[in-house]
């Protein structure tokens, strides 16, 4: 059997005009694990409303952020691929859960290369519906309508494993180095309440009390806010960082839903209002920079802070194609490669 890689990100539009930002919303905000709700329901919310408002403030800010060779995300993505690329023997190919680098033809890139075996690696540290399992989901249903012979592993989430914390502390602390910072701020993306309750495998664990996610239960395992909050603990367990120094909030909310909380914008409100001058914001929801950390975080939260009196406010750049990164992604697939054929 020959083996091959498949990196799967998030997406990005063709292009920062509103008729391509317009189509990329319309294939997001339509799955069915980013708004869960009935598909009547969800075609109303998104086509019926969103559709009609967002694409022209979206495209807006996807255009402050888009660099000369394309999009971030994209062009990041891709720089990662190849840095694998070059330490490994397998294949590695590149897909996108939405946008035109699907998962379809990342499949079919490996497969004209006749590998007949993969491992999936989702980009993103912890699970959650709207993430992982989309691209979980997404694959599944591509391999069973084009690929039926086709075998494919996926790379679970990697929130606490110590290489890998290991590999983000020591990119934070590399970026801060020389920084002046009062407050550490871990930031993740936000996703609605009920998702954490519909992944909660012991359909009673899940409270978001405050205490079911420092309590040890199997629904960890697929619990986002858990896995969010113990990203935070073990970066400031290894970073040495003082209680009160640092917490955790979550951006990027949508609708009138209870999402998680605290929300980024109003804690970074909070912290600049409480005598906070200098704060630095790190990202480990995502491994690769995108709109959200690069305008909503890096350009809305620095007005925010700027504005409530903040004076010093540093981003943390995702690891991107960070050296360190690549080093581990390549050693998770030498792993796999050696474990499967043992």
């Amino acid at each position: 059997m020959k083996k091959g890689v498949l990196l799967v990100n998030l997406g990005s539009p063709d292009s920062p005009n509103p008729k391509d930002v317009k189509t990329y919303l319309d294939e997001f905000l339509m799955d069915e694990r980013v708004i869960d709700v009935p598909y009547l329901l969800r075609s109303f919310i998104v086509r019926g409303i969103i559709l009609n408002t967002r694409p022209k403030a979206s495209a807006a800010a996807y255009q402050k952020i888009w660099w000369e060779e394309g999009s971030p995300l994209i062009v990041i993505s891709e720089r990662l691929q190849e840095k694998i690329q070059k330490q490994i023997d397998f294949p590695v190919a590149l897909a996108m859960r939405y946008g035109s680098m699907t998962i379809k033809k990342g499949l079919q890139e490996l497969v004209d290369q006749g590998v007949d075996e993969v491992l999936m690696i989702p980009l993103y540290p912890q699970f959650a519906m709207a993430t992982t399992e989309t691209i979980l989901v997404k694959a599944e249903e591509v391999r069973k309508a084009f690929f039926p012979n086709l075998s494919i592993t996926d790379l679970p989430a990697f929130y606490n494993d110590s290489d890998y914390i290991d590999v983000l502390s020591n990119s934070i602390a590399r970026h801060l180095q020389g920084q002046s910072y009062d407050h550490v701020l871990f930031s993740y993306h936000g996703i609605p309440e009920r998702h954490i309750k519909k992944s909660d495998i012991t359909k009673s664990h899940c409270k978001i009390d405050g205490s079911c996610c420092a309590t040890a239960s199997k629904a960890h395992q697929f619990c986002y806010r858990h896995q969010c909050f113990e990203v935070t603990r073990l970066v400031a367990e290894k970073l040495n960082l003082k209680e009160g120094a640092f917490s955790t909030s979550f951006q990027s909310r949508l609708g009138f839903d209870p999402w998680l909380q605290p929300y980024t914008d109003r804690t970074i409100e909070r912290l600049g209002k409480n005598g906070v001058k200098n704060l630095a914001i790190v990202t480990p929801a995502f491994v690769s920079d995108c709109l959200e950390t690069l305008e909503e975080i890096a350009m809305e939260g620095q007005e925010i802070f700027h504005e409530v009196g903040g004076k010093n406010y540093t981003t943390v750049p995702c690891l991107n194609d960070d050296q360190e990164w690549v080093n581990l992604l390549t050693k998770w697939i030498n792993h796999w490669g050696q474990s499967v054929t043992s």
